[in-house]
């Protein structure tokens, strides 16, 4: 077919790259809104909890209630954009955004706040299916990298904003407007979604092939918008048939284990105990005067920031099990710290400084090992006709370890003590250090074909010479049986 009778008229590469940055922008935007909304409640639960008489038990509630309705959104999140359209679904979140947090704002009791808080839940598990798909699938080739990037990244800033506020509205009690300041950006968002396409790939999902074309032409001027989608269609035909059951037999049966592993570890740790309750860690430290529980959790993101954009600018030079180990054990390091920390006693002067670093430098680890590694090793484990679906079951498996993590710190807290809880998240992150250690592959320069023999073969790398199984490498691969060429 000639691409010169049959291609679409092409715009000018300037109008492209604005397009394509406007969909990453908004993209952005609503990882920030998702940031700041995970982490606004670290603020707020310090006061709503006096105003509500809460329970170290429903404190933990307060938290996980959200958790559990991420999980419902994260599994309808993409049969919810592949229904109705990755546009639309960004809408849905942006609108729920909008009405969730306004409402938990002005919510009369905490039983009123736990069904809102859930709802929003729902609408942040449909976000971090559906944005992330919204902007890699809509962005030029040469951006689209750093695009997916600028979504998680952006999800740390809003994770950082929220904690300025929140010691910024700390010397007044503000839980309410802590809760529900993102509901402007949220109403924003509205505007660019209202005017911009849906993705290409999901034109073509639906038939829509002319639809498919004209956008491709605008979102990525560099390629023979035609071709792009028939490699679209063609893609699309080879994913069909992909079942979470396909994960339970061989060949991928060993990825899944890692995958699912890899997520389960993530949470389990115990980031998001930090994330959810670093106010009240901080108080039992001795921080306590001119708001100091309330600000320094924002320079502990700000350093989270810094990791993770390093990660990003370092993985692809040093190798995905570099970085990924390092980070882990910088963790157990640290929770090592902390433990020592919390068992010395009442804390004051060097030790609690120490366990300020301690927790700055466990949550950096954080979100430049685990943070960085989790969803690139999640995509490269599988065939186009399930990475899909591994990314969704591992989601769960990381959704479901943070549920326990925000329902039971507290309580662990109140009942077993910060250095008992703190040495068993060491415990537990021994475990991921060990999981990752026998498990996680070096993928760094490799096609995703020669990932996929990998798993294929047993968890070894095949040799240039003898394609298929052989037991030169061993669980973990070495330079001897990698392929010879790029």
């Amino acid at each position: 077919m000639s691409t010169a009778s049959h291609s679409a008229p092409r715009p000018s590469p300037p109008t492209s790259l604005r397009t394509g940055r406007m969909f990453a922008l908004t993209g952005a935007v609503v990882g920030v809104i998702y940031g700041y909304d995970t982490g606004s409640i670290s603020g707020a639960l310090v006061f709503l909890s006096k105003d509500f008489g809460l329970t170290e038990t429903e404190k933990g509630l307060v938290n996980s209630i959200l958790v559990l309705g991420s999980i419902v959104g994260a599994l309808i999140g993409g049969k919810l954009a592949d229904a109705l359209g990755r546009r639309v679904a960004m809408l849905i979140v942006a609108g729920s955004y909008t009405v969730f947090v306004a409402l938990s704002a002005i919510a009369p009791t905490v039983e009123v706040l736990d069904a809102v808080r859930f709802l929003l839940g729902v609408a942040i598990g449909i976000s971090i299916v559906a944005a992330p798909l919204y902007v890699a699938e809509s962005t030029p080739a040469r951006i689209r990298g750093a695009s997916v990037a600028a979504y998680q990244v952006a999800t740390v800033v809003g994770i950082v904003l929220t904690y300025f506020v929140n010691w910024g509205l700390s010397g007044g009690g503000h839980w309410r407007w802590m809760l529900g300041l993102s509901a402007i950006p949220a109403a924003l968002v509205v505007i660019p979604l209202l005017r911009l396409p849906d993705t290409p790939r999901w034109y073509v999902l639906k038939g829509q092939t002319e639809r498919a074309v004209e956008v491709m032409a605008v979102t990525d001027p560099e390629v023979d918008p035609r071709a792009e989608v028939a490699s679209v269609r063609a893609a699309l035909d080879e994913e069909n048939g992909g079942s979470a059951r396909s994960l339970l037999r061989k060949p991928y049966a060993r990825a899944a284990f890692f995958v699912v592993g890899l997520g389960f570890f993530c949470q389990i740790t115990g980031i998001n105990a930090v994330t959810y309750y670093s106010p009240q860690i901080f108080e039992e430290m001795g921080f306590t005067g001119n708001g100091q529980n309330f600000l320094l959790p924002s320079f502990v993101e700000l350093a989270s920031l810094v990791a993770a954009v390093l990660a990003i600018l370092i993985i692809d030079r040093i190798g995905r099990r570099v970085v990924l180990l390092s980070g882990i054990g910088t963790m157990v390091v640290m929770l090592g710290v902390l433990t020592v920390v919390f068992g010395a006693g009442k804390l004051h002067g060097t030790t609690t400084w120490v366990g300020f670093v301690a927790i700055l430098l466990f949550t950096a680890a954080f979100n430049f090992g685990f943070g960085s590694l989790i969803w690139v090793y999640a995509s490269e484990a599988f065939p186009a006709q399930l990475r899909s679906t591994g990314a969704s079951v591992m989601l769960t498996a990381d959704l479901v370890a943070n549920l326990l993590i925000a329902q039971f710190f507290p309580s662990l807290m109140a009942k077993a003590g910060a250095a008992a809880t703190f040495a068993g998240l060491g415990v537990l992150a021994v475990g991921a250090l060990v999981f990752a250690a026998f498990t996680a592959p070096e993928t760094k320069g490799r096609q995703l074909e020669e990932i996929q023999d990998y798993w294929r073969n047993g968890g070894r790398w095949p040799t240039a010479a003898t394609p298929g199984p052989v037991g030169a490498a061993g669980p973990l691969g070495d330079s001897a049986a990698q392929p010879t060429s790029p």
